[in-house]
């Protein structure tokens, strides 16, 4: 991953970016069961950066059902650790592939200067998830 961030590399990827703005829940995006969305903004700007589903109390505890249910069907907790290990380094590797859209992202929902989420926040996020790899 090279350090070097041009302005056009940056405007380049802002206008790639697309938006998630549904709840993962069960492994898939869903709206809240309200319908309800909430607009999230550029503390740098003001601006609106989209709308994000507004979850509730309902959400949460289909949220927390389907994380309870995947833990004891061991998917993942009953996973052999060299397995998880694989997927957490695979993770670590994505995240480190993708930096830049990241740091744009985390640059814009957060009001941090990019080159912070770029050269800081998003390598030290891959180099966190490696570390628990290896803890495994």
């Amino acid at each position: 991953m090279s350090n070097t961030l041009t302005q056009s590399d940056i405007t380049q990827q802002l206008e790639q970016l697309e938006y998630r703005n549904l709840a993962f829940i069960d492994g898939q995006f869903v709206p809240a069961k309200s319908g309800k969305t909430f607009d999230t903004l550029n503390p740098a700007t003001g601006k609106v950066i989209t709308q994000l589903a507004a979850c509730e109390a309902d959400d949460v505890d289909i949220a927390v059902k389907a994380a309870r249910r995947a833990f004891e069907e061991g998917v993942w907790s009953k996973m052999a650790p060299a397995e998880r290990k694989v997927i957490m380094q695979r993770f670590a590797d994505l995240i480190e592939e993708n930096c830049l859209e990241l740091a744009v992202l985390e640059s814009i929902e957060a009001g941090k200067p990019i080159s912070e989420c770029f050269n800081v926040d998003i390598p030290d996020t891959a180099n966190t998830i490696r570390w628990h790899a290896e803890a495994i």
